[in-house]
C-alpha cells in the first residue's frame, strides 16, 4: 500500500480537481495509517504540502478548513494535538491569509487539551484566536461563548485574576446575546469569580439567585446551593449574612446538603464549638483556606464573628477576660474582633476600654413589632389606592353594599 508521501508526490497543486485529491489523501492518513507515529508524520506531510504558497490561497484554506473538521476524528489525542500545532506553526507566517482556519483549528485544538485536563493550555490556544484585532468579524454570541470557555478554564486551574478579565469581556456583550444559556454561565462564572476573590456575600447570593434558575439541571441547582451555604457560613457577620443564612435554612432543598446542622446553629444564633467546625471545614476548597491578616483562617474569623454577635444576643455586657474564654481567643483580639465590628455596623454596641467591657446594645421587641406593623399597614392602604385608582367601580360597589347593610 502506498504511503502518504507516495501519494503527495503524485499531486500537482495545479489542476483540475486538486482539492478533491488532496482531500482523498487526508481520508487516507485518517483512516487507513493505523500506527499513531505513520498517522502523525503523514498528517504533518499533507499540512507541508497544503500550506505551501504554490497550491494558491484559495485552495489552501479550503485544505485547511478540511484538516480543522477533521480533528475531532483522530483517534489519538496526543497525535491530535501534535497535528494541531504542528498546523498553527506552518501558517503563522501568513497567519492574515489563514485567521479563519486558525481559528477552526484553535478551538479543535482546545477540546482536545481540556480532554487531556490541560486546562491552562487550553484557555491559552483559545486566547490565541484574534477577536478583536484581527480582519474577521466575529459575532457577539461567538466572542461571548469563546471569552466564557476560557474564564471557565482558567477558574479551574485557579487562576482567577486571568478569569476575571474574560468574564469582564463577556460582561459587556451581555445585551448584543440573546442566547440564555451564555448567561446562565456568565451568572455562574460571576459567582464563582466573587467566591475565588472571597467577597462571600456577594458569592452567596450569586449562587442562590441561580439555585432557582429553571435553565440548571437539579444536580447543578444542589452543588450550587452547597457553594452557597459555604459562601454564607464564611462570610462577614451581620445583617446581610443573617437573610443569606435564613434564606438558605428555609429552603427544603438543603437540608440534605452537608454539614447543614452547622448552618442550622448559626441561623438560630447559637454559638459554634470548635469541634463542629471539623465536618463543614472537609468541603472547604483551597481558596477556602487561606489565612487572613492576623494569621487566623477565614473559617476561624467567621465562627468568631458569629459567636461574637450570638453573645450580644444574650449577654448585655461582657468582659474581654470573659468574651476571650467564651470564643477560645486571646482578651486581646476579642476586643479587636468586636471592635470592628461595632465600627463598620455589623453590631450594636459601645467599649469601655478602661474596664475592660463590651456593652451591647438592643432593640426594644415592642418597637420591632410597631415598626413591623406600621410597615404592614403603609403597604395595605398603598395597595387598596392602587385598586381604587385602577378600578374605581369596585369601590363604588364595595361601599354601596356597606351602606345596604
Amino acid at each position: 500500500m502506498a504511503s502518504v508521501a507516495e501519494k503527495l508526490k503524485k499531486l500537482k497543486p495545479t489542476g483540475k480537481n486538486v482539492v478533491e485529491k488532496y482531500k482523498e489523501v487526508l481520508d487516507f492518513a485518517l483512516i487507513s495509517v493505523k500506527s499513531s507515529g505513520e498517522q502523525q508524520q503523514g498528517i504533518q506531510l499533507f499540512l507541508t504540502a497544503v500550506s505551501d504558497e504554490a497550491l494558491g490561497i484559495v485552495n489552501s484554506k479550503s485544505l485547511l478548513s478540511a484538516f480543522a473538521e477533521s480533528i475531532p476524528g483522530i483517534r489519538d489525542d496526543g497525535v491530535a494535538r501534535s497535528v494541531s500545532e504542528f498546523a498553527l506553526a506552518r501558517i503563522q507566517g501568513r497567519i492574515v491569509s489563514f485567521e479563519e482556519q486558525a481559528t477552526q483549528i484553535r478551538l479543535a485544538l482546545a477540546t482536545v487539551l481540556e480532554r487531556q485536563q490541560e486546562l491552562r493550555a487550553s484557555a491559552e490556544a483559545l486566547c490565541g484566536i484574534p477577536m478583536e484585532s484581527g480582519q474577521k468579524i466575529y459575532s457577539a454570541t461567538f466572542k461571548m461563548e469563546v471569552y466564557l470557555r476560557i474564564a471557565k478554564l482558567f477558574l479551574e486551574e485557579g487562576e482567577h485574576v486571568s478569569a476575571e478579565a474574560y468574564i469582564n469581556r463577556a460582561g459587556m456583550l451581555q445585551s448584543d446575546v440573546d442566547q440564555n444559556s451564555l448567561h446562565v454561565i456568565y451568572r455562574m462564572c460571576s459567582a464563582r469569580m466573587a467566591d475565588f476573590r472571597r467577597k462571600f456575600t456577594d458569592a452567596a447570593r450569586r449562587y442562590i439567585h441561580l439555585s432557582y434558575d429553571p435553565a440548571i439541571h437539579p444536580d447543578e441547582k444542589q452543588f450550587l446551593l452547597k457553594c452557597a451555604m459555604i459562601c454564607a457560613i464564611l462570610s462577614q457577620a451581620g445583617q446581610q449574612r443573617s437573610k443569606q443564612l435564613a434564606t438558605l435554612y428555609k429552603d427544603e432543598r438543603c437540608q440534605q446538603l452537608p454539614a447543614f446542622s452547622l448552618l442550622e446553629k448559626m441561623y438560630l444564633d447559637r454559638i459554634i464549638r470548635p469541634v463542629e467546625m471539623e465536618d463543614f471545614a472537609a468541603l472547604l476548597a483551597p481558596h477556602h483556606k487561606a489565612t487572613t491578616a492576623d494569621g487566623s483562617s477565614i473559617l476561624d474569623r467567621a465562627v468568631i464573628e458569629h459567636n461574637i454577635l450570638s453573645a450580644s444576643k444574650l449577654y448585655n455586657n461582657i468582659s474581654f477576660e470573659e468574651l476571650g474564654r467564651l470564643l477560645a481567643i486571646p482578651p486581646a483580639k476579642a476586643e479587636k474582633v468586636a471592635a470592628r465590628m461595632i465600627s463598620e455596623g455589623r453590631m450594636s454596641g459601645t467599649i469601655d476600654q478602661i474596664d475592660g467591657i463590651v456593652y451591647f446594645k438592643k432593640q426594644e421587641m415592642m418597637v420591632v413589632w410597631d415598626g413591623r406593623i406600621r410597615n404592614v399597614c403603609f403597604l395595605l392602604n398603598s395597595i387598596v389606592d392602587n385598586i381604587s385608582a385602577c378600578h374605581p367601580q369596585w369601590l363604588a360597589a364595595s361601599l354601596d353594599e356597606q351602606m345596604a347593610h
